[in-house]
């Protein structure tokens, strides 16, 4: 494997639920995020529609924007059906799609799939033999399919074994709620030859009590997610950082607050070996697309447009 080529830039917007609103509404939006010079959008696993069809819509609707899955979570998805869709969009949209996979946790896969949870790191490498397998169904037509290339792949990776599996079967590492200091450790793991993705989420323009409770709010949503403790206890976290909905600490550690805050850790996170910074502004309503950060951000990190 080797590095990305497609141009995803330094930076990106992680936008949760843009499946929420209606397709034409959220191909509006990725128009508008091209608009504001952002290289790449992320989708998160599909609320109310299949991300790969999501990723469709926003395609057609941009003309430059990678968009990427970030992540598609593996179970109960059959790695055939995971080829087929990721062709269909690499063919239709050469060079701007990225394909990231992932286990999630428990409580999403269990809780909300429905579907059983164990062995996670040994599901992603069956899932990516059977993803690599040839395809039996067109070895038996014989057909050769004239596909535009393979999309880069990236694996969603917090723990030391997962980021190698990322390194070894893949273009790269998709990280998520992590410090510029797991940047730095993902880095040296993954070497120079694979790309390395970071969530960092951020709250801009609004007054510091709001932004506080906004991550606040967000980090307490993953605190009893084991993968996510396990990963800030190898960062230095203890118990009495997940409690009472998570400390000052651990908050201010993984939400940057403020313009000044936001910009020092994207370029620590670029410092520490990131290729490219996905900015996730959490809004005040989940439902609500916060267009207004996203062109505040814009301002404060992106180059002045010509």
């Amino acid at each position: 494997m080797s590095t990305i080529s497609s141009p995803i830039g330094p930076l990106g917007l992680w936008v949760p639920g843009i499946d929420l609103r209606p397709p034409t509404e959220s191909a509006a939006l990725a128009a508008e995020i091209e608009s504001l010079g952002y290289g790449a959008l992320w989708l998160s696993e599909g609320l109310v529609r299949d991300p790969f069809l999501e990723a469709a819509t926003l395609l057609n609707a941009t003309s430059t924007l990678v968009v990427g899955t970030g992540i598609a979570v593996i179970w109960g998805r059959h790695p055939r059906s995971v080829r087929a869709q990721t062709r269909a969009l690499t063919d239709s949209h050469p060079n701007r799609f990225v394909l990231g996979l992932g286990t999630s946790h428990r409580l999403v896969v269990e809780d909300v799939l429905g579907l059983r949870y164990e062995r996670p790191l040994a599901e992603m490498r069956s899932h990516l033999d059977r993803l690599d397998a040839p395809d039996p169904l067109i070895d038996l037509v014989g057909l050769q399919h004239p596909s535009a290339g393979r999309a880069p792949r990236v694996l969603a990776a917090l723990g030391p074994k997962a980021i190698a599996l990322a390194r070894d079967r893949s273009d790269g590492a998709f990280s998520y709620l992590v410090t510029p200091e797991h940047t730095a450790e993902a880095r040296a793991i993954l070497g120079p030859g694979s790309t390395l993705l970071v969530e960092q989420a951020v709250v801009a323009g609004v007054d510091a009590d709001e932004a506080r409770a906004r991550a606040r709010g967000h980090i307490a949503s993953y605190l009893a997610a084991r993968p996510y403790r396990e990963s800030w206890q190898r960062l230095g976290f203890t118990d009495s950082d997940f409690a009472d909905g998570g400390s000052d600490r651990l908050v201010e550690a993984l939400v940057a607050l403020g313009d000044d805050a936001i910009a020092e850790r994207v370029a620590a996170h670029h410092a520490a070996g990131a290729d490219h910074v996905c900015l996730q502004a959490l809004p005040g309503d989940f439902t609500s697309a916060p267009v207004d950060q996203w062109r505040h951000l814009a301002g404060l990190l992106l180059p002045t447009r010509v």
